[in-house]
């Protein structure tokens, strides 16, 4: 029988989480695995507990920033843990990227599946992450929303309204792979994944499992752009945006004018003039749905 560790923070998304403990209490599969419940109590707890725990399977139970401590946890540990998530954040971009459901009921049926593959992650001068970094007005808003003191996808609207009207774009040069571009960008993403949550597939061509990272350059916009720009991130086709620059590797560099904002898997951070990204292939064993196999 495999063990599995189910680590929740209890207060990602703003929302309870006993009706889907109780789920997992239900329908988990008594004769595959013995399980326990483990909450978490602080930043970076997750990742305590995924490193040391004694686990087959090691399952967040919380959004992108829980999601990403645990896989940290699971890559120190430096033992074959499989890793896998129970959606129930404000974006969950990589379990949607995955076709992990947002339903408890779907989420705990993926791991009774028990079905797997093996995903590639990045690091940003040095820090892991999951889904995307970046930087321009989507790290502004990430630092903003986080000082806050709120949650949601209502507070991340009108964050990023607020600030929209006093944004100034920065200039940069981004290398990928011996491809060089020197432009004014209103925004910088890097993805491991298609996009930063909610279906918003702000790098829609990227994949988990092809050892590079998807880079989208939007350029400076005005607001009448913006309905556009938001239709093609809600389906899948960021890429043929007229503002969108689009380039690939499985390295990455970027240089800027000045110290800012960045983000990395939604949370924010401080970076200065260069941002170096590197691809992690094939390195974390994660469970999904076992119609995804081979297509993620």
């Amino acid at each position: 029988m495999k063990k599995a560790v189910f680590i929740v923070n209890p207060i990602s998304g703003g929302k309870a989480k006993d009706k889907i403990l109780s789920t997992v209490e239900r329908l988990l599969d008594s004769t595959k695995f013995e399980y326990k419940i483990v909450y978490t109590e602080r930043p970076g707890h997750g990742t305590e507990i995924a490193r040391d725990c004694s686990a087959d399977l090691v399952v967040a139970v919380g959004g992108d920033g829980t999601v990403s401590e645990v896989a940290q946890g699971i890559i120190l540990s430096g033992q074959p843990k499989t890793f896998g998530i129970i959606p129930c954040g404000s974006g969950d971009g990589l379990a949607l990227h995955l076709g992990i459901s947002r339903n408890a009921r779907k989420a705990v049926a993926v791991l009774n599946e028990g079905a797997t593959g093996v995903m590639d992650y990045g690091s940003v001068n040095g820090k892991p992450f999951f889904c995307t970094t970046g930087m321009g007005f989507d790290a502004d808003v990430a630092e903003a929303f986080a000082n806050s003191g709120k949650r949601g996808l209502w507070t991340y609207i009108t964050t990023a309204l607020r600030l929209w009207w006093g944004f100034k774009p920065s200039h940069y040069i981004i290398e990928a792979d011996g491809r060089r571009l020197e432009t004014d960008a209103a925004m910088i993403t890097v993805g491991n994944v298609n996009q930063w949550g909610n279906q918003a597939r702000i790098t829609s061509l990227a994949s988990v499992a092809d050892g590079q990272m998807d880079v989208t350059v939007v350029r400076p916009f005005h607001s009448w752009d913006i309905p556009a720009l938001a239709i093609r991130l809600l389906t899948g086709k960021a890429h043929t945006a007229r503002k969108v620059t689009m380039l690939r590797g499985a390295s990455v560099r970027i240089l800027r004018d000045n110290d800012g904002a960045c983000h990395f898997d939604g949370d924010p951070c401080r970076f200065g003039r260069e941002i170096t990204v590197q691809t992690h292939p094939a390195a974390l064993r994660v469970a999904i749905p076992a119609k995804k196999q081979n297509k993620i």
